[in-house]
C-alpha cells in the first residue's frame, strides 16, 4: 500500500502498450505525472506519448529489473498479462495496482464467476468444461443452446461459440481449438449494461453512470450513456460493483459488464480489472474521466467526481474507419480520438468518436 500519495513527477508503469495505455499516459501527464510503457511491441500507440518505454516481454527479468527501478507504482492496460509478472513486481517492493489477485481472477472465466458467485456478484449458471463429455452434462443441466468459452484468453468475441445440443458438442469443443472453456446458459437479456467503478488505496469508491452497451459480431460498437435506467437498476449496478472491487481488494479502475434481464435484475456478465471500452464515454462526458480517475486511484490521490456533463454516444472506429477522420474532426458536436495506430487491419480498434448532446 502507498505510504503517501505519489507527487507530481513520480512514474507510472504502465504494462501494455495498446490505446488504454495510451489513454492513461495523456491522463497521467495532465497531471504532472510521468509515465513508463513495459511492452513487447516496437511500435506501440502508447510508447508515442508516455515519458519513457521498454521494449520487452512481460516475464523478460531483465526488463522487469529496469521497469522496477523507475516505476512508483505499476499498473496494467490490459489482463493478459501474467499475473506472475505483477507477483515479482511486488517482490521487488514495487506497489502494483489492481494487484494480482484481481488480474488472475479475470484471466479464467470459471475462476472469475466462481469468485462473482462468492461474493454475491449474480451470474448465469455455467460448468466448467474439460473435454466433450462435460459439454453433453453441462447441457443436461443449462439447457440448450449454451455458451462455450474458452476458460483463458479471448475477446471481442474470439474463443466462444454456441453449442446448438448434444450432437454438436464435439464440433462445438473443435471450434474454439479443443482448450479448457466454461460453459454459460442463455441469458434472457433485454440489453447490456456496464458500470465503470473506481477505488483507491483507501477503500474510498465512487461509480461512473451506466452505459448501455451495443456490439456487433462479438465487439462493442457502441455506448450510450447515461443510461435511461430506473433508481433501482443504478443502486442495483452499485452494490455489486462495490461488492467485487471490495472482494478483490482493488485499487483503480474497473469495467463491469451487466445484463439486464425483463424483470429488471441484473447479472455480471464479466469484469475487466483495467479501464474499459464502454467508459470511453467520459473522455468528454464527465469532469474527470475513466483514465484519470484510474491514475488518480493508483497514485493515491482523492477520486474525482463521477457525475456527467453531457449525454454521449461513443462509438468504436474500426478498420478502416478511421479513414473518415477529416468529417468526424468537422462535426460540431462530435469529439474524435485517434489512437494513432499503423496498419488499419479488419475489425482493428483503430479510434473512437463521442457525439455529445444536452443532458435532458
Amino acid at each position: 500500500m502507498l505510504s503517501s500519495p505519489l507527487a507530481p513527477g513520480s512514474t507510472i508503469g504502465i504494462l501494455g502498450g495498446g490505446q488504454l495505455g495510451r489513454m492513461l499516459a495523456l491522463a497521467a501527464a495532465r497531471l504532472g505525472l510521468d509515465t513508463l510503457i513495459l511492452t513487447p511491441e516496437p511500435e506501440a500507440c502508447a510508447s508515442r506519448v508516455a515519458t519513457r518505454s521498454i521494449v520487452a516481454a512481460y516475464d523478460d527479468m531483465e526488463a522487469l529489473k529496469a521497469f522496477s527501478e523507475i516505476a512508483d507504482v505499476a499498473t496494467f492496460e490490459f489482463e493478459n498479462v501474467p499475473a506472475r509478472v505483477m507477483e515479482l513486481l511486488q517482490m521487488v517492493a514495487v506497489e502494483v495496482a489492481p494487484g494480482p489477485l484481481a488480474l488472475a481472477t479475470a484471466q479464467d472465466r470459471v475462476d472469475e464467476k466462481t469468485f462473482l458467485n462468492r461474493c454475491g456478484a449474480p451470474t448465469v449458471k455455467f460448468v466448467a468444461v474439460d473435454g466433450v463429455q462435460d459439454i453433453v452434462a453441462g447441457l443436461e443441466r443449462l439447457g440448450a443452446p449454451a455458451l462455450l468459452k474458452t476458460r483463458r484468453e479471448g475477446y471481442d468475441g474470439k474463443g466462444q461459440t454456441w453449442v446448438a445440443g448434444p450432437a454438436d458438442a464435439a464440433a462445438a469443443f473443435e471450434r474454439i481449438g479443443g482448450k479448457p472453456a466454461i460453459l454459460e446458459a442463455r441469458a434472457a437479456f433485454v440489453r447490456e449494461l456496464s458500470v465503470i467503478a473506481a477505488r483507491g488505496w483507501d477503500g474510498d469508491s465512487a461509480f461512473f453512470p451506466l452505459g448501455e452497451n451495443h456490439h456487433e459480431n462479438g465487439v462493442l460498437r457502441r455506448t450510450l450513456a447515461p443510461a435511461e435506467a430506473s433508481d433501482r437498476t443504478i443502486a442495483d449496478a452499485k452494490a455489486i460493483a462495490a461488492r467485487i472491487l471490495d472482494g478483490l481488494d482493488y485499487v483503480g479502475v474497473m469495467g463491469v459488464e451487466l445484463f439486464e434481464l425483463e424483470d429488471g435484475s441484473l447479472l455480471v456478465n464479466e469484469i475487466a480489472p483495467r479501464v474499459h471500452n464502454s467508459g470511453h464515454w467520459t473522455l468528454d462526458g464527465c469532469e474527470v474521466d475513466q483514465f484519470e480517475q484510474h491514475i488518480r486511484a493508483v497514485a493515491g490521490w482523492p477520486l474525482g467526481p463521477t457525475h456527467a456533463l453531457a449525454r454521449v454516444e461513443m462509438e468504436n472506429l474500426l478498420g478502416a474507419e478511421i479513414d473518415a477522420w477529416p468529417a468526424l474532426a468537422g462535426e460540431a458536436n462530435a469529439r474524435l480520438w485517434h489512437y494513432g495506430k499503423g496498419e488499419a487491419r479488419p475489425g482493428r480498434k483503430m479510434g473512437h468518436v463521442n457525439r455529445l448532446s444536452p443532458l435532458t
